[in-house]
């Protein structure tokens, strides 16, 4: 059995395709860098990440933007005629006065480990984009339609425009074709797909929230019109018929549904296999319950599938609830090299599974001076939407331990380096060293921002110029922060910190992402203050489930 989440932790919006044997997938990063993470299969059960499309920080410059924007819902494809994969993505710039102003973007490769070709435009008419290569060579780009005007349904509708290769543009402007094959609103993800004498078009409906479903519709025509299946939604965590057209809100918690461990099942992309069976992958969240705050952000699960004598994709169990265990593919099993537990920053180039906020990693960890260890060069505030050097990885459960082994010299009380648990620039506790003058001495403390307050604990002094261990335990609802002077006593410092407020539903600064754990510095003066690392243990139980 496949059991979900097949990718835990932050992994959004997936979007799944196949070559041959081997299957890829995409999933959103938002403000995080490098940009979409491509994963890795061969039997749809073990993952590997495998690449990133987006590895230049400065297309797309995702400096000063809030959290929430950036990066959105990448639709990976394969064309088997010309032998290339194409990545459609979307850079979501402002949503103030709901707007949405997105632009749409077009890369193509021949491997997905690139390179990754220059990017081409699209259109900012809506977010979700998605390309669709026809048997006759036409390809048509698919997106929703975000809809501004007073006394039109919110968000908006699904639109189509067809884009052409040779000219590399969109021919003519996007037209409406679909409203949604439920009452729930908020539609959005289209992907729209060929299968017999039918277009298929899988759409997420109720937004990415407590009522968030896919459904699916059909059309002999390209442009349509399109028919609704006849039992959407296909797939869902709250199967409760429900009509909310006229609500543009996303989250909709009153339909957490109790009896489904996968909350917000929804954002799906099916892939069919070469002896005839169907899979599907739609993100998903796991709740702390009654708070129902998602810690560990939208994740991506995958359910079995089956098309029906008439020609409609269901559940293969005929159901619509999303499944925590799935039956596994018949694929030869072929696991892959998993995210290793400690990093001793041995190799000369940082692992592919570290993220910093906005800017590339490498724009200040520096693995060559000082060999065996990660030098972390400090910059502005970890508060800022500029340049914060946190050298992250997500958080895969709430039950974790994370330790590292420091050393730092802060000369002035604007240098201080540490473990930090991280949501977004607004939210986050950080165990610091840093130059006391009340104490006159270096000392460590935790720093925690909430929702933009600011607080201060446990300001102990240590000795200067020797190393400091730094530890950070998530056990559920609770996690805290301890040091030690040798790496085998560990004393507790500051309190006990609330883990649910790391979540979309807590944080008022930040959406759609997830919580992050790692490594920071900052120099407040001259950005050239530096922190070694010697090593980066990160330890959790997945075995554990939510509460």
């Amino acid at each position: 059995m496949i059991c979900n989440p097949i990718l835990p932790g932050f992994n959004p919006d997936p979007c799944v395709c196949r070559k041959g044997e081997d299957y890829f997938l995409a999933v959103s990063t938002f403000e995080w860098m490098p940009g979409i993470p491509i994963y890795h299969s061969r039997d749809l059960k073990h993952w590997e990440i495998y690449s990133h499309v987006l590895t230049d920080d400065t297309r797309p410059d995702l400096r000063r933007l809030p959290s929430a924007k950036g990066i959105w819902a990448p639709c990976l494809t394969y064309c088997e005629e010309e032998d290339l994969f194409y990545v459609v993505y979307g850079v979501m710039n402002s949503m103030n006065a709901r707007y949405f102003d997105v632009n749409n973007y077009l890369v193509t490769a021949r491997d997905p480990r690139g390179p990754w070709s220059e990017p081409v435009y699209l259109h900012s008419a809506g977010f979700d984009a998605s390309l669709f290569h026809d048997s006759d060579g036409r390809k048509w780009l698919v997106s929703l339609d975000w809809e501004t005007r007073a006394g039109y349904e919110k968000p908006g509708a699904i639109c189509l425009v067809e884009y052409d290769p040779q000219k590399r543009e969109i021919a003519g402007l996007p037209r409406r074709v679909w409203r949604g094959g439920t009452d729930r609103g908020c539609i959005e993800a289209p992907h729209l797909t060929k299968r017999g004498e039918y277009y298929y078009l899988m759409c997420a409906e109720g937004g990415t929230g407590y009522n968030h479903c896919v459904t699916m519709a059909r059309s002999r025509h390209v442009d349509g019109p399109y028919e609704g299946g006849p039992e959407n939604p296909i797939l869902t965590s709250q199967p409760a018929p429900s009509n909310e057209r006229a609500d543009p809100d996303h989250l909709k918690p009153k339909y957490y549904n109790p009896d489904s461990v996968l909350q917000k099942s929804g954002h799906g992309s099916y892939v069919d296999l070469p002896n005839g069976e169907t899979y599907l992958v739609h993100l998903c969240a796991r709740p702390f319950v009654p708070e129902l705050r998602c810690t560990l952000g939208r994740e991506t699960a995958i359910q079995k599938m089956r098309w029906t004598e008439d020609g409609w994709l269901r559940m293969a169990d005929g159901g619509r609830l999303a499944k925590r265990e799935v039956p596994e593919p018949a694929l030869p099993p072929c696991p892959l090299p998993r995210i290793p537990e400690k990093d001793d920053f041995d190799s000369p180039t940082l692992g592919n599974f570290y993220y910093a906020p906005r800017i590339l990693p490498e724009r200040f960890v520096d693995l060559a001076s000082r060999p065996g260890w990660a030098r972390l060069r400090g910059q502005e505030a970890r508060s800022s939407l500029n340049e914060v050097s946190i050298l992250a990885r997500k958080l895969t459960s709430v039950y974790a331990r994370v330790t590292t082994k420091m050393e730092f010299r802060p000369l002035v009380h604007q240098h201080s380096a540490g473990l930090i648990l991280y949501y977004d620039n607004m939210n986050y506790v950080n165990l610091r060293k840093y130059r006391s003058e009340s104490l006159d001495s270096d000392a460590l403390s935790v720093t925690r921002m909430e929702n933009g307050e600011r607080e201060v604990y446990g300001r102990t002094p240590v000795e200067a110029g020797v190393p400091v261990w730094l530890r950070l335990e998530v056990e559920g609802r609770r996690c805290r922060f301890l040091w030690s002077l040798d790496g085998g006593q560990y004393r507790p410092i500051g309190p006990e910190f609330d883990t649910t407020k790391f979540s979309d539903e807590y944080c008022r600064y930040g959406e759609f992402t997830g919580t992050m754990v790692g490594l920071t510095c900052a120099d407040r003066v001259l950005h050239r203050q530096y922190a070694d690392f010697d090593f980066f243990e990160y330890i959790a139980d997945t075995s554990r489930e939510v509460e």
